[in-house]
């Protein structure tokens, strides 16, 4: 049988073999296999030569090299008279990634090529769960998973996990799932599924790398985390509100009109921040959210702009600006992260129109103390700063007899203004966000007076017929508590 003849092997049990495939293996005198870690290798014809390329699982680096080795020899295979069989367990096109290649590259090479198809191992752990795969099942690669960091599947719908092989890679698994799943979730390790040896194991998702059963042919079910806890799931419930059966006042918005919306919702959401409660906080995130997710419908609807838009800018900014992450380049520390930062924008502003300035891409609606330092930040990251924090106490003890020294309306705000972005400075040397600083002092005076108000009412007082002595008794006693 000249070329390669890419056979399944089905998912274990040798009476699941097709007719096609049980007739090829009993007309030929030599098979090679993948791995004859495979129950199905025990069944198959006595007169049958079995190779098998274990051999490079056992001295190979990874599993790329390994299966680009059992590519390339398979191919060499083919070009004998004689031609190969080369089998797989499963389906040769099913979580197989050595005969996709080996199918792409004949066809590339004008080899000649059969493919055997066989049951894969998704139809007998369908049949264990009692599951229907349809409407919608992710099919993910444990492999894969394990190397991230989160899920990269919505949490809303159920997913079956392949190749979970061993204690270690359910362990890595379950790293990336405890991410966004919580330790209890319930899940279903299914094992040798289409073999004697098959077991359903019903456990809690941080149990997983503990199964005594974990296996070649291991799998695991997970179930949906719940309605509404997808991003997608978001996507749609805005486009709903602004659909013709939507919400009239969602409908009636636009980027200008959803402008203060989102300044309110950014400030709620520093407030929170500022306050340290995380219920709080997940709450105002996501007030926030549902503003950037309104504007890109809206942004999708006018033919502006999707969300897929959104998201791959940012993906590809994070990925172009990061070089030491996501590519080969050192730099030293975080001086030296900033500092290729800046030549990366750069030569982003130059792409984009030219000669604009280093502080040109600071918004001019930033609060003032924000924006005096990130002016200052990126004028330091080119250099432009004292060489002592000295300079800097110096300098704010200039201001200070500057604005003693005013001697009108228009020179004092000046140097007002002058001392205001040297203490933002002596903020940025010490590594202190000078408007989130403002913001907690501003809360704690909030704090402080709202108890010396309450004094005031319970000696039965207005603030406006208490001395300053008796207002200040009570500031000292806020402060105490």
């Amino acid at each position: 049988m000249p070329g390669i003849t890419l056979l399944g092997l089905g998912p274990g049990d040798p009476s699941l073999l097709t007719r096609a495939a049980w007739d090829i293996l009993s007309s030929v005198d030599e098979i090679w296999l993948r791995t004859k870690q495979h129950p199905a290798v025990a069944g198959l014809p006595s007169s049958v030569r079995v190779h098998s390329f274990d051999d490079l699982y056992e001295n190979g680096e990874d599993f790329a090299a390994v299966y680009s080795a059992i590519v390339e020899k398979v191919l060499e295979l083919g070009r004998r008279p004689q031609g190969v069989i080369y089998a797989v367990p499963g389906d040769p096109f099913v979580a197989e990634a050595t005969g996709p290649e080996i199918a792409r590259r004949a066809r590339t090479l004008n080899l000649p090529l059969k493919i055997v198809s066989g049951l894969s191992f998704l139809e007998p752990v369908f049949a264990a769960l009692g599951l229907d795969p349809y409407p919608r099942l992710v099919l993910m690669d444990a492999l894969e998973l394990g190397d991230a960091h989160v899920p990269s599947f919505p949490p809303d719908m159920p997913v079956l996990i392949a190749q979970i092989y061993s204690r270690l890679v359910a362990s890595e698994v379950k790293s990336t799932l405890t991410a966004v799943y919580p330790d209890e979730h319930p899940v279903r390790l299914v094992h040798a599924a289409g073999t004697k040896d098959e077991l359903v194991e019903d456990i809690p998702l941080f149990e997983i790398d503990r199964s005594e059963h974990i296996g070649l042919l291991t799998a695991l079910h997970l179930p949906p985390l719940g309605e509404g806890t997808s991003f997608e799931a978001f996507q749609e419930i805005v486009a709903h509100l602004r659909a013709p059966d939507g919400c009239p006042w969602d409908r009636e918005q636009t980027h200008a009109s959803l402008r203060t919306h989102l300044m309110e919702e950014a400030y709620e959401a520093l407030e929170a921040m500022d306050t340290g409660d995380p219920h709080k906080m997940a709450e105002e995130f996501g007030d926030l959210l549902l503003q950037i997710v309104l504007n890109a419908q809206i942004g999708s609807e006018e033919g502006e702009f999707a969300m897929a838009d959104v998201l791959k800018g940012i993906h590809g900014k994070i990925v172009r600006r990061h070089p030491h992450v996501f590519g080969d380049l050192q730099l030293d520390g975080v001086q030296g992260v900033l500092k290729n930062w800046e030549k990366l924008k750069a030569a982003e502003r130059a792409e984009n129109g030219g000669e604009k300035g280093l502080l040109d891409g600071v918004p001019l609606s930033l609060p003032a103390l924000a924006q005096a330092q990130e002016y200052q930040d990126r004028a330091a990251r080119v250099g432009f700063d004292w060489p002592e924090i000295s300079g800097v106490l110096d300098k704010i003890a200039e201001e200070i007899q500057e604005v003693r020294d005013a001697t009108n309306e228009a020179e004092l705000t000046a140097e007002l203004g002058d001392l205001f972005f040297a203490l933002v400075n002596l903020s940025r040397w010490k590594k202190v966000d000078a408007e989130s600083a403002l913001r907690e002092t501003n809360l704690r005076f909030k704090r402080r007076f709202a108890h010396v108000e309450q004094g005031a009412r319970k000696r039965g007082k207005k603030l406006q017929e208490m001395t300053l002595d008796e207002m200040e008794a009570l500031w000292q006693e806020a402060k105490r508590q």
